[in-house]
């Protein structure tokens, strides 16, 4: 069985360089960020500083007493690296427990485990459970796909009591069913006595999760973590530079999954069309045309097809990857990227994980996404240090934006609608710095303020700032207070009925109106008076408007000079008794027909009566409901809605940006 395996696995599409890696061991041994250790029989592996260090803290959580822990490495951190030393510096927990079980979701991240082991560990035994591959349950090592290790009775030939180590690839995946499952076989879900089970390690380069499911249930620690960002600082990482394009795409309308990232469909629809594509690839053309190696991340088959008709239409070179590409396509098209002999590579979540492509110098990102981690994962591809590669540079395709939506710039604690042109991380992180210090400088403004503000306080009449909230159309209609400002500049009964809009009703059903409107040609605002006569009773009978068209009366850039000039006017027209807000007859009790018009818009335990209400607050009332005050209240609600929609989703991006923090330390 073993000598099939090996075969199998040195023979394996997949595997494009294993014999190139076999022949070049010794390399490798002498390259901690690209190959796996040896046992310690064999020639020293040189590890990188912050290796040593997470290796370290792993063995000092385990002296400890602590059983399940997580490691946070970023992308081409050589994590492979970490695994294989791992291995043989755990001690068992119980006499026996000499096995481990390397545990992956895909197929490439299980032949490359098991690749890097046989490389690694020549005398020992290496097994893989994976699809028709059955291991023997009784390997030194044994990588296993977990889809088809928790398929039927599968598991049941691994004794937990053998194993001393479970080591977990891409460990943000270690609270689906599948690895909740093995790990309850393996005594490390819901066991009373941790310390006879085996070590949980899982490492990740985005240890956290989107959709808020905790990490908690299989993770008690992170004993390690090293950002990216850091890495690249530290020259472990190809330097990466940055550059952000708007594009037409629309983002409004589409919703979230089950996993709080956009809907594939939904998605795709707004983001494959004819001019998001085109602005696509001309930004490449313009910004990276003469890159070798382009990674393109699309959203789905549809896009991923689409995209690259448009990339060829332009005489580009380049050639997509998918799940359904057959395997041997597959690899050959890979091997022919790796070796740049063409330029761009087309995917669709085909190598967000576990792909070790170090030429990329190059990412295009044509995929919104409200993920931060498959934001990283994405960038993460190009980060690899290659001969000759000087930084990689990532494109990202920048959706109208809303709440939710990251961008690279986000990942360096900017807005993500910061438009970048080719800016490094470091320049990144300045603009960051720079930002931070600005809000600063607005603390300290609000800091002295609040120490002595009253050198900065206007006089006692103009400090007063009063704001209102309407909880029914009816508190609208009964709140006269916003016409107080009026009726100190007027001495007419005006009534305000909308948004900068009042209305001053005459005897007879004719009126004027005063409304902010823009001046014609002119980004000014005017302020325009406009009377409005009504019609004889004939009007009425024939079906028509009972009001003839409005006229323009005046206009002024103040208010108080267009309310001047509609007295002036109303004086002539209306009768001064019924429009003169102190009239002694506003004072007397509502009228029945008042108190029975406005009945009709109120509920039945909240009827007004005649004691209540005034004649003409009764006619100021009515004036509002005549002229678009629940129509007003509408759109105030609205807003109000809106508002607070906009605030929940504020919100809820911000619960979920904690949530994908990663941080050293016990896991909640």
């Amino acid at each position: 069985m073993q000598r099939a395996f090996r075969r199998l696995l040195w023979n394996s599409p997949v595997a494009l360089d294993i014999r190139h890696q076999v022949s070049c061991a010794q390399r490798f041994f002498t390259s901690a960020g690209s190959a796996p250790s040896s046992p310690p029989s064999s020639p020293a592996v040189r590890l990188r500083t912050y290796q040593e260090e997470c290796i370290q803290s792993v063995l000092s959580y385990l002296s400890k007493g602590h059983r399940r822990l997580g490691i946070s490495l970023a992308t081409g951190s050589g994590k492979t690296v970490i695994f294989t030393q791992l291995i043989d510096r755990i001690e068992p927990s119980q006499h026996g427990a000499t096995q481990t079980l390397i545990l992956a979701h895909r197929r490439e991240l299980v032949e490359q485990a098991a690749r890097h082991c046989t490389i690694a560990y020549p005398t020992k035994s290496v097994d893989i459970e994976m699809g028709n591959l059955h291991a023997s349950g009784s390997a030194d090592i044994t990588v296993a796909s977990v889809r088809s290790l928790t398929s039927g009775r599968r598991i049941s030939k691994f004794d937990p009591a053998r194993f001393k180590l479970v080591l977990v690839d891409e460990a943000h995946h270690i609270v689906a069913s599948g690895y909740m499952d093995t790990l309850r076989h393996f005594g490390l879900i819901e066991s009373a006595d941790l310390a006879h089970t085996p070590a949980l390690v899982g490492v990740s380069a985005t240890l956290s999760r989107f959709d808020g499911i905790r990490l908690s249930d299989a993770i008690d620690h992170v004993v390690y973590h090293k950002d990216y960002i850091d890495m690249i600082q530290e020259s472990w990482l190809s330097n990466v530079i940055f550059t952000t394009v708007q594009s037409s795409a629309d983002l409004s309308r589409v919703r979230k999954g089950h996993a709080g990232d956009f809907q594939t469909g939904p998605l795709s629809e707004a983001v494959n069309n004819a001019e998001t594509n085109e602005i696509t690839v001309r930004a490449w053309l313009s910004k990276a045309a003469d890159r070798k190696s382009t990674l393109v991340f699309c959203v789905d088959l549809a896009h991923l097809t689409a995209l690259t008709t448009v990339f060829r239409a332009h005489n580009v070179d380049a050639r997509f990857i998918s799940g359904d590409t057959p395997k041997q396509i597959r690899g050959e098209r890979l091997e022919a990227f790796k070796t740049q002999q063409f330029p761009v590579l087309l995917n669709c979540g085909v190598f967000t994980e576990g792909t070790d492509i170090p030429n990329i110098d190059c990412v295009l990102l044509a995929r919104p996404t409200r993920s931060r981690n498959l934001l990283v994962q994405m960038i993460g591809r190009g980060m690899r240090l290659y001969p000759g590669k000087i930084n990689c540079h990532i494109i990202d395709m920048v959706a109208s934006l809303h709440v939710g939506v990251v961008s690279t710039p986000t990942l360096f604690g900017l807005s993500p609608g910061e438009m970048v042109k080719e800016v490094d991380a470091n320049e990144m992180r300045s603009l960051q710095e720079r930002k931070e210090l600005e809000a600063l400088r607005e603390r300290k403004v609000k800091e002295d303020t609040t120490a002595d503000p009253r050198h900065m306080l206007a006089p006692k009449s103009q400090r007063n700032v009063t704001f209102t909230d309407y909880d029914s159309v009816y508190d609208l209609i009964d709140d006269t207070s916003a016409d107080r400002h009026i009726r100190g500049i007027s001495a007419l009964s005006w009534v305000l009925v909308g948004e900068s809009r009042y209305v001053l009703s005459g005897q007879n059903g004719e009126y004027l109106t005063i409304q902010t409107s823009p001046a014609c040609g002119s980004s000014r605002k005017l302020i325009k008076v406009w009377y409005t006569q009504k019609i004889g009773e004939e009007a009425y009978q024939s079906g028509k408007s009972p009001f003839m068209r409005p006229r323009l009366v005046a206009e002024s850039e103040t208010l108080s000079d267009a309310v001047h000039a509609a007295d002036t006017f109303a004086t002539r027209r209306f009768a001064w008794q019924f429009v003169q807000h102190a009239q002694a007859w506003r004072k007397k009790p509502a009228t029945e027909g008042q108190l029975m018009f406005l009945n009709k818009f109120r509920d039945t335990d909240d009827h007004l009566t005649a004691d209540r209400i005034s004649k003409g607050k009764a006619g100021d009332m009515i004036t509002k409901l005549k002229f678009g005050a629940k129509g007003w209240f509408g759109r105030l609600e609205a807003a109000k809605r809106k508002e607070g929609r906009l605030q929940g989703r504020v919100q809820e991006a911000a619960a979920l940006r904690e949530r994908e923090q990663v941080k050293v330390g016990p896991v909640y």
